[in-house]
C-alpha cells in the first residue's frame, strides 16, 4: 500500500464507521484526476477503507514513484480515458490546469456519474459549463490530514445533483475523516481560509514552539519533539473531550502560573494569536475568492 503522506500506522486511524466503497467496480470505477498530494492523500483513505485497486482509475502524466509501485491500480499517463463510464470523477488537479484537464472526462460519464471537485476559487457554474447543468457536481474542501483519516471536508452541491449521489459524496469523505454540507457556496472560502490550509498554520505552529523551546536552551531534536507531541496531544485532548477549548485552557491555567504568563503574550488583544489568526484566515479566503474571477 502507498505510503501516507503523514507517518500513522492504519491501526491509529480513528473509527468513522461502516464506509463501504463496494460501489466501485472494475465496471463502474473510481476515476482520479491528478494524484498530487492533496489526491493521494484521500487516494490513501479510500485504500486503507476497502477502496479495490482494480475499480480505481487514474490520469496523471506525472506519477509519483509510490503511485506507480501500488498494485492493482490502473494510472493513464497520457490524459486520456476510454473505460468503462466512472461511477464518480475526483478532479483533483490544480485551478490553473482544470481548463487543459476537463476535456479528458467530460465525455467519460454517464447519467449517473458523480464529479467533485477539490479545485480552490472553482465556482459550481464553472463545472456546469464545462461538463453540463444536468451533471451531479460537488465542491469538497478537504485537508492533507485525509491521508490519516483524520481530515475535514465541507461539501456542497449542485441543484442537478441527486439525493443518491450526494451520499456518496459523503462516504467518499466521511472514509478520511469528517464531513459537513455547506448552506451556501460563498461559505467555501472560509473554509478554504480554515481547514482548507489550516494544517500548515499548525505545522508552521510546531515549527515556531521549536524554535521558542531552542530559544531557552533545549536541544533541536528535544525541542521539536515536544513541540510536535504537545500539539498532537492537546488536539487529541480536544477531540476526546466534551468540554470546549475554551474550557480546557481555564482548567491548564493556574492563577499566577506559568501557563497563565504566556498565555498573556499570546493572548495580548492587538498582537496575539486571535488577532494574527483573523489576520491569517482573512488573506487565505481573500486568495480564495481572487482564484475565482
Amino acid at each position: 500500500m502507498r505510503r501516507p503522506l503523514l507517518t500513522a500506522s492504519t491501526s491509529d486511524r480513528p473509527d468513522t464507521g461502516a464506509i463501504d466503497l463496494s460501489v466501485f467496480t472494475t465496471a463502474s470505477p473510481l476515476l482520479l484526476l491528478g494524484c498530487g498530494k492533496m489526491g493521494g492523500a484521500l487516494l490513501d483513505g479510500w485504500l486503507a477503507h476497502g477502496l479495490d485497486p482494480a475499480a480505481t482509475v487514474i490520469l496523471d502524466p506525472y506519477p509519483a514513484d509510490a503511485l506507480t509501485a501500488l498494485t492493482g491500480v490502473t494510472i493513464h499517463t497520457d490524459g486520456q480515458y476510454n473505460g468503462p463510464p466512472p461511477r464518480a470523477v475526483m478532479l483533483a488537479v490544480k485551478p490553473q490546469m482544470m481548463d487543459e484537464a476537463l476535456p479528458a472526462i467530460a465525455s467519460a460519464g454517464d447519467a449517473r456519474t458523480l464529479y467533485i471537485s477539490i479545485a480552490a476559487g472553482k465556482p459550481l457554474t464553472y463545472f456546469e459549463g464545462q461538463l453540463g447543468t444536468t451533471c451531479s457536481i460537488v465542491r469538497v474542501m478537504p485537508n492533507t490530514p485525509a491521508a490519516v483519516g483524520v481530515g475535514a471536508s465541507a461539501l456542497i452541491a449542485n441543484d442537478a445533483c441527486s439525493e443518491e449521489n450526494k451520499a456518496l459524496a459523503a462516504v467518499l469523505t466521511d472514509a478520511v475523516g469528517i464531513s459537513v454540507w455547506l448552506d451556501h457556496e460563498d461559505q467555501m472560502d472560509a473554509v478554504t481560509g480554515v481547514s482548507g490550509s489550516g494544517p500548515a498554520y499548525v505545522f508552521h505552529m510546531i515549527e515556531a514552539l521549536t524554535t521558542a523551546a531552542e530559544a531557552e536552551g533545549l536541544a533541536p531534536d528535544l525541542a521539536l519533539s515536544l513541540a510536535r507531541q504537545t500539539v498532537i496531544g492537546a488536539a487529541a485532548l480536544a477531540a476526546a473531550s466534551p468540554e470546549s477549548a475554551e474550557t480546557l485552557r481555564v482548567n491548564v491555567t493556574s492563577p499566577k502560573g506559568t501557563t497563565e504568563a504566556g498565555l498573556k503574550a499570546l493572548m495580548d488583544s492587538g498582537n496575539g494569536l486571535t488577532s494574527l489568526l483573523q489576520k491569517t484566515v482573512k488573506a487565505a479566503a481573500k486568495r480564495s475568492r481572487e482564484l475565482r474571477s
